[in-house]
This record gives C-alpha cells, sequence and structure tokens, in this order.
C-alpha cells in the first residue's frame, strides 16, 4: 500500500477506519486481477486497467461507500444512482455488520460485466 492511501485510510476515525480497510479487503479478494491504487484522492480498484469502483464517505453522513464504476448496467435494489449519470453507490453503515455476501454479490457482478465483454477490458 503506497503511503498516500495508507495516510488516507489511518486518518480516518473509527469506525470509519476499520469499515474502509474491511471493504478494501473485500474488494482485493475478489479477483487476483484487481490492483489498487489511488485517484482524485480516493483507493481506487482496478480491474486490469479498468477502474471498477472507488471507496469514499459520504459527507453528510460520513458513512463509507463503494462507488461503482459501472453502475447504470448493473440492475440491483442495493444500489443508489441518486444524480449520477453512469455510477452507483453501495452504502455501508460502519455500525453494522458489513453484509459481506451481498456486496460480494455486487462486485461479482461488476466484474462479469468485463469478464463477459459488455464492457471491454484494456489490458
Amino acid at each position: 500500500m503506497s503511503k498516500e492511501l495508507h495516510n488516507y485510510y489511518f486518518n480516518k476515525e473509527e469506525p470509519q477506519r476499520s469499515c474502509l480497510l474491511s471493504l478494501r479487503h473485500i474488494i482485493l479478494e475478489q479477483a487476483p486481477q484487481i490492483t489498487e491504487t489511488q485517484k482524485y484522492g480516493m483507493p481506487c480498484f482496478c480491474y486490469y486497467k479498468n477502474i471498477l469502483c472507488y471507496l469514499w464517505t459520504d459527507k453528510k453522513t460520513d458513512y463509507p461507500y463503494v462507488l461503482l464504476t459501472e453502475g447504470k448496467l448493473l440492475d440491483h435494489p442495493n444500489l443508489e444512482q441518486g444524480n449520477r449519470s453512469r455510477m452507483k453507490i453501495f452504502t455501508v453503515d460502519p455500525t453494522q455488520d458489513i453484509p459481506i455476501v451481498l456486496l460480494e454479490e455486487i462486485l461479482q457482478s461488476g466484474l462479469d460485466l468485463y469478464r463477459k465483454g459488455i464492457v471491454k477490458v484494456k489490458k
């Protein structure tokens, strides 16, 4: 983990810090081709050279969320589009257990967009 990413996570207060680190671990475990970098000041997870998702926290609630880049192509009741045209988010309450199975299902659906050729993969 780069120094900038380390600082991003460890400058957060609890319980957001632990929640974000757990989300990071869950995302990275979904496929060996997923790598982590930082874009726009936030952790960014790529499948090969394609951005799969970002981690961020909501400014009003301070709840962490996973922002799925190709979210508009995913139809899942737990994803919120808001006023975004392309992306959708999966919000996590940091005081509750992370719904790991649900999150993994959503992440795998996002990865399937690349695996099935719905979104072209840049390698």
